[in-house]
């Protein structure tokens, strides 16, 4: 699993790759922090290389969401593929979150 964060003067862009399983989740977390204090920018989570996503993975995305809202600003998810997209729609979280 590989999670990355590039940021922008407006926006962070956080690219996911693998699989974000349990086993992963503790990294992933540790590497996505800096998006639970957004500061303002919007986030943008891509996840066009994204294989799989586990419960604790759900937990990270749904803590970056969190702090986006109480500083102002918005997560988008792009490129989810078919598989990871019905694990959204089955949690409810497909109604949370943007997608482009």
């Amino acid at each position: 699993m590989e999670a990355t964060i590039q940021q922008f003067e407006d926006k962070y862009l956080a690219t996911l790759k693998g699989e974000l399983d349990t086993a992963a989740a503790l990294e992933v977390e540790e590497t996505l922090k800096p998006l639970y204090k957004s500061e303002g920018r919007d986030i943008i989570i891509d996840c066009t290389e994204l294989e799989y996503i586990a419960s604790s993975g759900l937990r990270i995305l749904i803590s970056i969401l969190k702090g986006a809202k109480a500083n102002g600003s918005k997560v988008t998810i792009k490129n989810l593929n078919d598989d990871i997209k019905n694990v959204f729609r089955l949690t409810g979280f497909i109604n949370l979150f943007e997608f482009a």
